[in-house]
């Protein structure tokens, strides 16, 4: 069954139910919050009633005025357009985002672009350009063999001769009507893009922009944070109460980040077991694990005002994929004034838990709303999700349950 097939009605209402809340204000159709205590080099001014008034509104300073639970377009709105274009970003601020994500990667000639990984292979028409056919290599890439084309390979220039295309067509066989639409932006074009939106719809726009592979580009001579912070500060982005998040999964990056611009910063904690890139090369014998305990987020908060764990790490599964009981890391978390944005919501069967699909077909739509329940009724901060219409129809029935 292709994308879409069998759940339009379905996925119309989701959309139009998104719709009535973008034409009646983020202030009418967003759920409320409760403000939590401030993370370290933070949060805006103000007392208690003043800031839990800013949650409720989404009106404010900083990113303690964002609404809550807040919701970040994965990639832009990833689940209708190929990510990481200018197509998928503004989709997303259709649709009613909050915040809108970036991953960065560099050009040989030191642009940053956004594309998830620097492996371009299936996210561009790459492999349709004869001239580029000898650019086709093997690297390892933070312990991992990948073959394909990669962006430090490229530069600017040549990488504007490429086209963006839909990462998993087989899943998202209806966002392939949008392969070659859109080049792959760089950083700095979505930042004056952000501005633009941002006049004509009269509110900052927020972005989460995440350093991909930090050690590794660093170790090419192609530094990421200097770059990223280089742009930052010519665009106003540089403050503390400044419309943009960090994010990295090397703890290190966001240290770097931290000396160089004050915007809030949030690390990225993949599985239980695994360790961050950057803890592997350096001897750092600590794992996620370590990270997620009352001492770990305590380390974190002393550089950092957020986390982004995988959401497994919030409702951890059974051995068959269900769902189990919540772990103590949104109290851990918000008792060191963290702010949590875990990832990644999408309504695909293939990528719900077990207990949330319907059917056999891995591309049909399973129970999103059921599974955006559970995960919300944590606790947690916002989600990033490639459907955020749906993350927001969810986040205002929890609301509308709350009252």
């Amino acid at each position: 069954m292709t994308q879409g097939a069998g759940r339009t009605p379905a996925r119309r209402t989701v959309l139009g139910a998104a719709g009535a809340a973008a034409v009646l204000g983020a202030s009418t159709a967003l759920p409320t919050g409760t403000a939590h205590a401030a993370g370290a080099g933070g949060a805006a001014a103000g007392g208690a009633a003043g800031d839990a008034a800013d949650r409720r509104t989404g009106h404010g300073r900083g990113y303690r005025s964002l609404p809550v639970p807040t919701v970040i377009a994965h990639r832009g709105a990833s689940g209708y357009r190929p990510e990481h274009t200018l197509g998928s970003y503004r989709h997303a601020l259709d649709l009613g985002a909050h915040v809108i994500e970036q991953d960065l990667v560099p050009t040989r000639d030191g642009h940053l672009v956004c594309r998830h990984e620097n492996d371009i292979t299936g996210t561009t028409d790459v492999a349709d350009h004869p001239e580029f056919a000898s650019r086709r290599t093997t690297k390892s890439v933070d312990g991992t063999s990948i073959t394909g084309w990669f962006t430090e390979d490229f530069t600017l220039a040549e990488l504007r001769t490429l086209r963006a295309k839909e990462r998993i067509p087989a899943t998202r066989q209806e966002n392939t009507l949008y392969d070659g639409r859109w080049t792959v932006p760089t950083f700095e074009e979505v930042l004056r893009w952000a501005e633009d939106e941002g006049r004509r719809r009269g509110r900052e726009i927020w972005l989460h922009v995440e350093t991909k592979h930090p050690t590794y580009f660093r170790s090419l001579g192609l530094g990421l944070e200097e770059r990223l912070a280089k742009l930052l500060r010519r665009y106003g982005r540089h403050r503390a109460n400044s419309p943009v998040f960090l994010q990295s999964f090397e703890p290190s990056s966001i240290q770097r980040l931290a000396g160089l611009v004050d915007s809030p910063r949030v690390v990225l904690l993949s599985g239980a077991g695994t360790r961050p890139w950057d803890f592997v090369e350096a001897g750092d014998p600590r794992t996620v694990a370590d990270l997620v305990t009352p001492e770990g987020l305590r380390w974190i908060a002393s550089y950092a005002q957020g986390i982004g764990p995988t959401l497994d790490l919030v409702i951890p599964k059974d051995a068959s994929g269900r769902l189990t009981a919540p772990t103590a890391l949104v109290r851990d978390a918000h008792a060191e004034g963290l702010v949590l944005h875990p990832y990644t919501h999408r309504n695909e069967n293939a990528f719900l838990p077990a207990d949330f699909r319907r059917g056999t077909d891995p591309t049909a739509y399973g129970d999103a709303f059921g599974a955006l329940g559970r995960y919300l009724g944590t606790g947690i901060d916002g989600i990033f999700s490639d459907n955020p219409d749906t993350a927001l129809l969810a986040a205002a029935e929890l609301d509308a349950d709350r009252v």
